[in-house]
């Protein structure tokens, strides 16, 4: 496992920072001592959180357009010089059978959740090889895990993420840059149309709605450490799961 990675001064991207996990986890890495870059589309959600966190740069993007990524990532070396992390988290949910699915929306779907990650990882890429250094955190779903009805047309994008990430980190280990997998299971986040509270049992047994700041704690652990893979266990919330290994 790569050296743990002391987050202090730290410049890290997070898209779908407007709400839920990511704004969680930009409030956590801003409380680490990072600077975090804020993307969403909401620029409303964006300024305010931007406020809220001492100034962060704050940079709407649609990240389904590879151009805006680019740019997102050419403003956070304008702000600060470099780029240390970046967490492809935007993302959106899909309730549907497959009966039910409309293929263009659900064309639409993986464009955002499957190609916005390529997109991604090439807009920050050549940043942190001329570094030779990088973490990038890519958020997955525990559907993936249970193939559950009625959601299997979205489990099947976050599927897809789980390989892409797979093959990035083996792609892109010589060149120092680091690529982690966060699964998490249910969360309360406007995320699942705001249908979750935290803490509230699911029905599927023994399943509890997380809250985003666990989800997001997970993935600073995943910055620092950059191992492959964390999977966030269904159930009720594990504090120690955001400790790091040996750490």
């Amino acid at each position: 496992m790569p050296e743990l990675l002391d987050l202090t001064g730290k410049v890290v991207i997070v898209t779908g920072s407007s709400s839920g996990i990511g704004a969680a986890t930009a409030r956590l890495l801003h409380e680490a001592g990072a600077r975090p870059v804020l993307a969403a589309r909401r620029a409303d959600r964006l300024a305010a959180l931007s406020d809220e966190l001492d100034g962060a740069l704050a940079v709407p993007t649609d990240v389904t357009d590879a151009k805006q990524q680019h740019a997102l990532v050419r403003a956070a070396m304008d702000r600060h010089g470099r780029v240390d992390g970046y967490v492809v988290n935007a993302g959106a949910s899909f309730h549907h059978s497959l009966e039910e699915v409309d293929p263009a929306a659900y064309l639409d779907l993986l464009n955002l959740n499957v190609v916005s990650v390529v997109t991604a990882i090439q807009a920050v890429l050549p940043v942190m090889r001329a570094q030779q250094a990088g973490r990038i955190v890519t958020v997955s779903s525990g559907t993936t895990r249970i193939a559950p009805p009625g959601v299997g047309a979205y489990a099947a994008s976050k599927a897809a993420v789980n390989m892409l990430t797979e093959v990035a980190r083996k792609e892109l280990a010589t060149d120092g840059v680091q690529v982690s997998l966060v699964l998490p299971s249910v969360t309360a986040t406007e995320f699942g149309g705001g249908r979750y509270l935290p803490g509230a049992p699911l029905p599927r047994p023994g399943m509890v709605a997380h809250r985003p700041e666990y989800v997001g704690r997970v993935i600073l652990r995943a910055l620092r450490t950059g191992e492959e893979r964390i999977d966030i266990p269904h159930g009720p919330e594990q504090p120690d799961i955001a400790v790091p290994a040996g750490g």
